[in-house]
């Protein structure tokens, strides 16, 4: 066989893309981009020094960002371009996650490459082995699902406007950086909310992030599992989203605690991929990208779930179910209620 022209041409432009979101990253992993937006003109001496980076290296990045149009130049002054904004998280409708994945992707393909020789499954510290990456995880998600599920999710499934209307406190475990809790305290102004996390880096944006946003009254934040958690009296509502598939292999336990944590009537709202029944449904839009993340979530010990398995776990504890899908049948959100 031989690769046709017409093949290589396609790679080559894929790969272009990749090294220009390459670029991109590093100017998010670092001030670069938000100190050319905020400040204007700059030679890279400058941009250095009002970032506290090495001139070599944020030379070098310039040079990449005004090759990728990311830059451009008047005199011997660089300036922030639309194509460039277009990353910075505050923009609407930001690129920023086409940044971050591609970073994350290739560091857990490298992962899953090795320990594929031997079966290893390390669990989610690999997602703390690179820096620079943690840091904006949070914030990838959040840029990432937070129109949907203000915009769909919310004003769709009743549980989140019965548990402000009975003035309830809602708990979100494994919370990231809080987004979910602060998308939630903005439409639903009697709700509390506490969210639970592993990784203190997200502790630390989810507090500064709510008390900027003015929830710091209403949204408590701490470290820690959901085997650890605790609370002085049972809530409205329990979330998880998009972490289920983290600790499925102790579910019994899981529903057992989200069960004894709730009210009689509230409610455990799961969030998670919707895995398809077949393969050939994995060259549908939207699932491709699933596949992979599901292999990577292989690397943490996970595997993505079907809905009808999360509601079977419900069942067990006797919880009555309602399946709500969305983004094409791509997203499911399993609503657990108990009597």
């Amino acid at each position: 066989m031989n690769v046709s022209p017409e093949v290589r041409n396609q790679m080559m432009a894929q790969a272009q893309g990749a090294m220009a979101l390459y670029a991109a990253f590093v100017g998010l992993a670092n001030p670069l981009f938000a100190t050319l937006a905020k400040g204007g003109k700059s030679t890279p001496g400058e941009l250095a020094k009002q970032t506290g980076l090495d001139p070599g290296y944020v030379s070098r990045w310039c040079d990449a960002a005004f090759a990728f149009g990311y830059l451009e130049e008047t005199g011997s002054q660089l300036q922030i371009t639309d194509l460039g904004r277009a990353f910075l998280p505050e923009t609407a409708g930001t690129v920023m996650p086409f940044a971050v994945f591609p970073i994350l992707a290739a560091h857990m393909s490298e992962r899953a490459a090795t320990f594929m020789k031997t079966g290893e499954r390390p669990g989610e510290k690999v997602l703390a082995e690179r820096e620079s990456i943690l840091p904006l995880f949070g914030l990838m998600l959040e840029t990432t699902f937070s129109a949907m599920f203000e915009q769909q999710i919310l004003p769709n499934v009743p549980v989140y406007r019965d548990a402000d209307e009975k003035g309830g406190v809602a708990v979100d475990l494994g919370c990231g950086n809080g987004w979910y809790l602060r998308k939630m305290a903005h439409r639903f102004p009697q709700l509390r909310g506490v969210g639970l996390d592993g990784f203190t880096e997200n502790i630390t944006q989810a507090t500064q992030l709510a008390q900027q946003e003015g929830f710091g009254d209403r949204l408590t934040f701490k470290a820690g599992d959901i085997h650890q958690f605790t609370i002085d009296e049972p809530v409205d509502l329990i979330a998880m989203n998009r972490a289920l598939h983290h600790v499925w292999s102790e579910k019994e336990n899981v529903f057992r605690i989200l069960k004894e944590h709730l009210k009689p009537s509230g409610a455990a709202v799961i969030w998670e991929p919707n895995w398809p029944q077949t393969r050939a449904a994995l060259r549908e839009p939207g699932k491709s990208g699933m596949a992979l993340s599901n292999l990577f979530e292989y690397v943490q010990g996970n595997h993505f779930l079907r809905p009808e398995e999360i509601e079977a776990a419900f069942h067990q504890v006797g919880m009555a179910t309602s399946v709500h899908l969305f983004a094409n049948g791509n997203e499911a959100v399993i609503v657990g209620t108990k009597p």
